[in-house]
């Protein structure tokens, strides 16, 4: 709502003018702007923000809250003869309680519920911040008394711009104990409220001296801290043995019987940072809550006047919940043109924590480590297997039939944006914009019952189409952009999704019984579809994802399996594959899709163990547009076929490229904003390792960019001895190609701590946590071993060049490698693949173009280090005639 629009309602009502505002809104309460047409009808309900809710709830006398109309719709919906429409002025409706709808809120004889929004339309769970002075003896620090009713929050927004909760690194060592940890010095005991503390335990692969902290490089658990006295630092029940204990098979070592990952936390269970102290609130940006004062504290960004900024604090969980059921559905409702906000989610500041298995499940319950979701496979272990407890939706929907969302905004949010769960069927997402939310944006089904004992709960026939998700997961960076569970005839089609923290489509569930020797778990899901989306800038935070990642059994043939078909998705950061076919991946058809970008684009072969005859899961992988350059054949059931080596991603089929993502009418999405314009998100995951008089520094990228292009970053290098601080600014471009940057003119012998800021056209981000610190020196040493495996295969006029990382890298870490062509030219290799492949010996490859057709070509690869290049190994093919 402008404040034009602000000071219009003030004014006519303190002159009484009442009559004179309406007139001036009455195209609030005309037709949609994206061109949904609705037919008023005497039956139809306004509401206003201004409005009354003693009014009868007409268009000259509007109610005021969307609880009051929802009840007037309930008295008028048994007699409708046409589709009843609410509809909604612009503005922001404070919602005090979530809007509950059930079976007495659906369209009754043959027609619809609609609730209708317009541009400016906000349902907000927020309670505005106000009051705001500086804090004397602070020095940029400001306070704010918490607003009534307030008991806890996890965001802060600042004229729609989500602040960081205060965080800062460990102030002490910790050593792991079973209950938690010893520090160093009894620091966290004298902060305030410590046990309003968060430990935070960032993932991803490791790399350079960046540790691993979670239960595999997909997670990031966090658990509060229950208590801490002296040195001694308890962290809060079930959180700590949720998040690192588990029921591992007897008879092999190390494999945990949830199969997910490794038996315990990585890293020495030791976090990676605090959250939510006082203390560590040292950055513009950054703010907290002290619970026990009822005070908010923040520190503004440049630009930021916190007496005239809008300030608020989500206080609702839920803003909408449809509660169906299966005997009772809420059905043939719409909710259009709305933009959901301000919601929060406060399980993980709850001794419960945040103990992630995977996009956004977590294990949950006193002993639910050794119970929960491990069916069979354990004494006392709940059924399905795999059925863990999904992160909720601020909107959701369960048993839900003919729902619409369409032309929706879904920003702001503190837990999953839209979750459309159990029992929801014929329901359409349309038109849509999901961004700015903690976790998964758009939760469909769910993986507690593969095999539903009623029709009821089956979830299908849901459509996802024209829809954009992007810088999002905010918080909870293991989430997902789209989260399919068990479903069927689901269909994901024509949406952008970009810059998002870790995998972008997320389908199916329990496929990983395959570790252990045994087939998937059988569910329900069949006719499920991923067509014609844009995916690119995905899996920014962490690894071992990919633009779709699907796993477990798809349907019962080809025929009805899962279809990825005519996407485009580039440019992958972290470690994984454009299409990832995980553990127990059956009947999946990966075909006409633009893959490129990524450390390799289809992962395909897992064996079959629903026989013994030593098949491979069956899969159909044709018609793409690839750099993975596979040869075509059947391998045990994996079949590829007509697949093309694609040199230059411009040159891609224009077909499939101008098909995908948003269609021609729905691209104005592209052009939505929901906050004010701001500095990026900070850098995280910084890792660095020493070099002669330099420092070589590495990191994540800052994909929620604050409405514009992040242009550069800059890296800090400050010395453990007071001295000054060396920095180098490295341009976004750049860093993108090649992933890291070096710190040059420092001095050897010294120990230096390195932070990454990243800058856009609004300014500067805050710091990034530190890297540990590394002393300059000579290289002088070991050069890297020669790659191994090396492989060309090639078509008429370009080869896919593979190869797997030298065993050893020598002196320093590898950060390129150098291919060499027989005729005469030279491929410099570099990006994030490169650096991170070392470590875990992952595959590597790269195209090659510009070759001539019927001509023989001798490929050499040598692994760059800081220290030198190392010695080649080469691979030889002849192209193919044209």
């Amino acid at each position: 709502m402008s404040e034009h629009f602000r000071s219009t309602i003030r004014a006519a009502r303190r002159s009484a003018a009442v009559a004179a505002v309406l007139a001036t809104l009455g195209a609030a309460f005309g037709a949609p702007a994206d061109a949904h047409t609705v037919r008023a009808a005497p039956a139809d309900v306004y509401v206003a923000p201004y409005g009354d809710d003693h009014a009868p709830g007409t268009r000259a006398a509007p109610v005021r809250t969307p609880e009051r109309a929802r009840d007037l719709v309930r008295k008028r919906a048994p007699h409708q003869t046409a589709d009843l429409t609410v509809r909604l002025a612009p503005g922001t409706y404070r919602l005090s309680r979530p809007l509950v709808l059930d079976a007495r809120d659906s369209g009754r004889n043959g027609h619809r519920v609609i609730w209708q929004g317009s541009p400016g339309t906000v349902f907000s769970g927020g309670r505005a911040v106000r009051g705001w002075r500086p804090v004397k003896g602070s020095r940029g620090l400001w306070e704010a008394p918490a607003p009534a009713g307030l008991g806890n929050t996890r965001q802060l927004y600042v004229d729609g711009v989500r602040a960081q909760r205060a965080r800062g690194a460990l102030p002490v060592t910790l050593t792991a104990t079973a209950t938690g940890y010893t520090a160093s010095a009894a620091t966290l005991a004298r902060w305030r409220n410590p046990s309003d503390i968060e430990f935070g335990y960032p993932s991803g692969e490791a790399l350079w001296n960046i540790q691993q902290y979670g239960l595999g490089p997909w997670t990031e658990p966090r658990c509060p801290i229950g208590s801490a006295r002296g040195t001694t630092v308890t962290v809060a029940q079930p959180c700590w043995d949720n998040s690192t204990r588990r029921v591992e098979f007897p008879d092999i070592p190390g494999r945990s019987i949830n199969m997910v990952g490794p038996g315990k936390l990585t890293g020495g269970a030791l976090p990676g940072y605090v959250e939510n102290a006082y203390e560590v609130l040292d950055q513009p940006g950054e703010w907290y809550l002290d619970r026990s004062s009822h005070t908010v504290y923040y520190r503004p960004r440049s630009g930021e006047h916190l007496r005239t900024a809008a300030v608020e604090a989500p206080a609702l969980e839920k803003l909408v919940d449809g509660r169906g059921t299966g005997d009772a559905p809420l059905h043939d409702i719409a909710l259009r043109s709305i933009q959901f906000s301000y919601a929060t989610w406060l399980t993980p500041s709850s001794p419960e924590g945040f103990s992630e298995v995977q996009a956004g499940y977590t294990v949950t319950g006193a002993d639910g480590w050794k119970t929960q979701g491990l069916c069979d496979y354990t004494p006392g272990g709940t059924c399905p297997y795999a059925s863990w407890t999904r992160m909720p939706g601020n909107v959701s929907i369960s048993h839900g039939r003919n729902i619409e969302f369409s032309d929706d905004a879904f920003t702001h949010l503190g837990a999953a944006g839209l979750e459309l769960g159990t029992g929801t069927k014929d329901t359409t997402v349309r038109g849509s914009v999901f961004t700015d939310i903690s976790g998964n944006g758009l939760e469909i089904g769910g993986v507690d019952g593969p095999q539903p004992g009623t029709d009821a709960d089956l979830t299908r026939r849901v459509s996802v189409t024209n829809n954009h998700l992007y810088a999002l997961p905010r918080e909870y960076h293991g989430g997902v952009a789209i989260l399919n569970g068990y479903t069927q005839n689901t269909t994901i089609a024509h949406n952008q999704i970009d810059h998002v923290a870790y995998t972008a489509i997320s389908m199916g569930w329990g496929g990983w019984p395959d570790k252990i020797g045994k087939p998937a778990t059988a569910n329900v899901s069949r006719d499920n579809r991923v067509a014609g989306n844009l995916i690119f800038d995905y899996m920014q935070a962490l690894d071992d994802g990919g633009g779709v990642y699907t796993q477990g059994l798809t349907g019962s043939s080809l025929a009805d399996g899962e279809k990825i078909t005519g996407n485009v998705i580039r440019d992958q950061w972290g470690l994984g594959r454009s299409v990832y076919t995980d553990n127990g991946c059956t009947y999946v058809t990966v075909e006409g899709n633009v893959l490129h970008g990524a450390q390799a684009n289809v992962l395909s072969k897992h064996t079959d163990y629903r026989d013994d005859l030593g098949n491979n899961d069956p899969t159909r992988i044709a018609g793409n547009h690839w750099e993975q350059g596979d040869r075509d054949g059947d391998d045990k059931g994996v079949v590829t076929s007509g697949n093309h080596i694609l040199s230059d991603p411009s040159k891609a089929p224009a077909d499939i490229a101008a098909a995908a993502g948003l269609e021609p009418r729905y691209r104005g999405l592209l052009g939505r904003t929901y906050a004010a314009d701001s500095v990026p998100e900070a850098p995280t995951r910084v890792g660095d390792f020493a070099a002669d008089r330099s420092v070589y520094v590495t990191w994540n990228p800052s994909y929620v960019t604050g409405g514009a292009p992040v242009t550069s970053y800059t890296v800090t290098a400050t010395p453990a001895d007071g001295s000054r601080a060396v920095s180098t600014t490295i341009p976004a471009a750049r860093f993108k190609r090649i992933a890291y940057a070096v710190v040059d003119g420092l001095t050897n012998g010294t120990p230096y701590t390195v932070t990454v800021a990243a800058r856009n056209e609004q300014g500067r981000s805050e710091r990034s946590l530190p890297a540990a610190p590394v002393t300059p020196g000579p290289t002088a040493g070991a050069l890297p071993d020669a790659a191994t495996g090396v492989k060309a295969n090639a078509e008429a006029t370009a080869a896919t060049v593979s190869w797997t990382p030298p065993k050893s890298a020598g002196a320093t870490p590898v950060i390129g490698y150098r291919i060499t062509v027989s005729d005469g030219r030279t491929v410099e290799v570099t990006g994030r693949d490169v650096l991170v492949a070392q470590i875990r010996a992952k595959g590597m490859l790269r195209v090659v173009g510009g070759l001539r057709p019927a001509t023989a070509y001798t490929f050499s690869v040598a692994a760059v280090t800081a220290t030198g290049t190392g010695p080649a190994a080469t691979a030889s093919v002849t192209t193919p005639s044209a």
